[in-house]
């Protein structure tokens, strides 16, 4: 045995034996392979298939940035033709006290798919962004991508979990990726990239983003290792945990198991290349709930404020590109009339998304104090690879910071801004307009297709801050809630008692 233990290391490192140098960058690839299993075995890995339970944390709208996180749990089937590069992944979400729902999203060939609730559309950027991270720097194929780089180095070796650390890095699509290989064993301990999302609702939002994937839980099954725990980390943060139930290598996949109709196809290529970026409001659907206050209905709604020395916005949800166009509106619908203020009332990341736009243009931002600190790191977050207005400005910010009651403007479209300071609501503030009875709850339940609100806890958190400032309120509208009767809020209370 101590001469095949020999043999396998001058073999893995025929260099270092001699006494020259260090293992190179593709001698610990190949040091790796071989602990996996050997490279001829990865190499003809076509297929995988594999059931897991996936726990992410809802780090974009839990109730505080540093958490505890509200938890999302969910059951994932994943196919993944290596040899093709096509994916297709099946979730069942669940998220507490919310109805189950499944989704699908498959790539192949080119076009992406989505579906859920048995409806099926075209699939996005963000779809063909998982697959191709999926199918190139998981555990099966990191290796073998980085031997295929064309500037595959080492880095300085590193101690990472109390363990030695080899470190390699190379660039795919453009982007940086660190392989961690544990000195023992030279099995990958974790994967590390840059890039960005401009795709995604939540992650586009934060610019340039550092993923992290940590691998555990090692299982050997038809002579390969491979780790049923995969462990995210995004800018630091914990994403989400990944534990594989049950594996399949190079199973047979029926012959229509990646079919895109070609309606789809057709529907995917017309939308592939827009990011969030390019979302707008439906402007034509602008509603005037009160004289110079206009609704504007979108994904998140928005809405203008005329008062006697300019304009205010209520929120500026999603991305910069998504409050330009709603400033261009401005400029057009009121020629002249300048901006004075945009207010922001929650700190969930599709939110504060839009705010860049108004710093850029030096618009003071209306914060609730305890969300500053997020609105900072939000501001200074770098976007190199998407840069918008805010990058190219070294201007500071105008954080305005809203501690307890505090007036926007006077006249008849005065504003009054109020912290909810309620339980699971103490990051959101509410927005009232005293001369028309009229209230913006920002964004603490839903509304259901049935009508009704979801969920009372903060139904009534509403309700009890609007008590507690003796607010008198006839209607009120939030950012997924078009303009209703206030007795709706009284009534989803008193049944929930």
């Amino acid at each position: 045995m101590r001469v095949r233990a020999l043999f396998w290391f001058l073999t893995a490192f025929p260099v270092i034996a001699c006494g020259q140098s260090t293992p190179s960058a593709a001698e610990l690839m190949h040091a790796g392979l071989d602990a996996m299993g050997g490279e001829v075995k990865l190499r003809a890995l076509n297929t995988l298939h594999f059931k897991a339970t996936v726990v992410r944390n809802l780090l974009e709208e839990s109730e505080r940035p540093e958490g505890p996180y509200i938890l999302e749990s969910n059951q994932l089937e994943e196919w993944r033709d290596l040899a093709h590069n096509k994916w297709k992944r099946e979730v069942k979400l669940h998220v507490v006290m919310v109805p189950e729902v499944s989704t699908t999203s498959l790539v192949s060939e080119g076009a992406a798919l989505f579906s859920s609730g048995g409806q099926s559309g075209p699939g996005s950027g963000q779809d063909m962004q998982d697959a191709a991270e999926e199918l190139t720097l998981s555990p099966e194929r990191i290796l073998i991508t980085a031997l295929a780089s064309s500037d595959l180095h080492r880095l300085p070796d590193l101690t990472l979990q109390s363990v030695p650390h080899n470190e390699v890095e190379f660039t795919w699509l453009g982007s940086p990726v660190r392989i961690f290989l544990n000195s023992d064993t030279h099995l990958p301990t974790a994967v590390e990239w840059d890039t960005a999302y401009p795709f995604g609702m939540f992650w586009s939002v934060w610019g340039d983003v550092t993923t992290r994937v940590y691998y555990s839980l090692w299982w050997l099954q038809n002579g390969l290792h491979y780790p049923l725990q995969e462990d995210v980390f995004r800018n630091g943060l914990p994403d989400q945990t990944q534990t594989i139930k049950k594996v399949d290598f190079n199973p047979s996949f029926a012959v229509d198991e990646f079919a895109i109709s070609p309606e789809i196809r057709s529907a995917f290529a017309a939308r592939a290349g827009k990011t969030v970026d390019d979302r707008a409001p439906n402007f034509n659907s602008a509603l005037e709930l009160a004289p110079g206050v206009i609704f504007i209905r979108g994904s998140w709604n928005t809405t203008l404020v005329r008062q006697d020395d300019g304009i205010v916005v209520l929120e500026a949800p999603i991305s910069s590109g998504y409050s330009a166009k709603v400033i261009d509106y401005v400029q057009s619908k009121y020629p002249g009339t300048p901006i004075k203020a945009v207010v922001t009332t929650s700190d969930a990341w599709p939110h504060i998304g839009g705010l860049r736009e108004y710093a850029a243009r030096r618009i003071p931002i209306y914060v609730l104090d305890r969300t500053i600190p997020l609105i900072q790191r939000f501001l200074q977050a770098p976007r190199t690879r998407y840069p918008d207005s805010l990058t190219k400005t070294s201007y500071q910010a105008d954080l305005r910071a809203v501690t307890g009651k505090t007036m926007i403007g006077s006249g008849s479209n005065r504003l009054e801004l109020y912290p909810l300071h309620g339980e699971t609501s103490e990051r959101q503030m509410m927005v009232y307009f005293p001369q028309h009875k009229l209230l913006y709850g920002s964004d603490p339940f839903q509304q259901m297709e049935d009508g009704k609100f979801f969920y009372p806890q903060t139904v009534d958190e509403l309700q009890k801050a609007v008590e507690r400032e003796h607010l008198s309120v006839d209607r009120f509208f939030m950012m997924h809630i078009p303009p209703s009767p206030w007795s709706l809020v009284v009534k989803t209370v008193r049944d929930a008692s």
